[in-house]
């Protein structure tokens, strides 16, 4: 195994808890076209892009609406979570992160967030981690929603890195086979038997340092691991 020079994070659910406020704002929506929306079809839409999102709503009601239409709900869905994110501090930032962090540009490791959200930049900015960034790509800079690989492709660029020298960090399940596809090594933030693609599975940041992290892949290779 190469000599770890990149790590690349998706943000919702692996850096801050935003997931709350998404159900919030896609629940509104949902009930405003009267579609069923519950926490299960949330945890679907993890690393999806808001149009993709919105188009799941419209295809499990089975509703056909115009562009027009369509776009007024995604700037209502927009400013709603923008209302509620608006708030936000360095306290929701998930725990252990800052630390790890921190450890990665000590090591000299470069960072990148790969984010599908197009709010990325301001909630980085509201939890005081934009300094820690060497490169932000989210869905501004994006075409292709994960698990289509470009928004780590774009990481990878972004740093000068290669695929065996990159470990993403991902708490869903396209975002890790977004992983897989670029050639990344893949670290699954939350349940193993939901993120059963990645290389290995931890339930977040606290008492992990990226150095015993790296070691666990280096040992074990490519296989999918638990830890």
């Amino acid at each position: 195994m190469p000599e770890i020079r990149a790590c690349l994070f998706d943000l919702d659910g692996v850096l801050v808890d935003t997931a709350k406020y998404h159900f919030i704002a896609w629940k509104q929506t949902a009930d405003s076209l009267g579609v069923p929306f519950d926490e299960q079809d949330n945890e679907l839409l993890k690393g999806v892009s808001r149009r993709g999102s919105l188009d799941y709503i419209l295809n499990k009601g089975n509703l056909h609406l115009s562009e027009e239409r369509i776009e007024l709900i995604l700037d209502a869905k927009n400013s709603h979570y923008l209302r509620l994110v608006g708030d936000m501090t360095p306290d929701e930032v998930l725990p252990g992160v800052f630390d790890f962090l921190h450890a990665l540009k000590l090591e000299g490791i470069k960072i990148s967030l790969g984010s599908a959200s197009k709010n990325a930049q301001l909630i980085l900015d509201k939890c005081e981690l934009s300094p820690l960034f060497d490169a932000i790509v989210d869905g501004r800079h994006c075409t292709h929603s994960k698990p289509h690989p470009e928004v780590f492709e774009r990481g990878m660029q972004a740093l000068n890195s290669k695929p065996t020298e990159t470990v993403v960090f991902e708490d869903a399940i396209n975002g890790i086979s977004a992983g897989n596809y670029a050639g990344c090594y893949t670290i699954g933030i939350g349940e193993p038997d939901v993120l059963k693609e990645a290389d290995l599975v931890v339930s977040g940041f606290a008492d992990k340092t990226p150095q015993s992290l790296f070691a666990q892949l280096k040992k074990t290779g490519k296989p999918k691991i638990i830890a």
